[in-house]
């Protein structure tokens, strides 16, 4: 029998890895301080806690706030 890779339920789901605040600093274009007041606003995917002082972000979560700010600059 040959083994088959697991399929995706999302047509653009993204491959998840934990990033850290500067890579989600470079991949959003924001400073650290807007990224906190856009998730204290819960307009920003909250980070994942790894200890007591790190956290990081699920790739595919930015990703997903990436593609939605483009997608409202096409709808507007």
């Amino acid at each position: 029998m040959k083994a088959t890779a697991p399929k995706n339920t999302a047509p653009h789901q993204h491959p998840t890895a934990l990033i850290r605040r500067r890579d989600v600093e470079k991949l959003t274009c924001l400073s650290r301080s807007r990224i906190y007041d856009l998730m204290s606003r819960g307009e920003f995917p909250k980070p994942v806690r790894l200890g007591v002082m790190s956290v990081a972000w699920p790739s595919n979560e930015i990703q997903d706030w990436i593609d939605a700010r483009i997608a409202a600059r096409i709808a507007a």
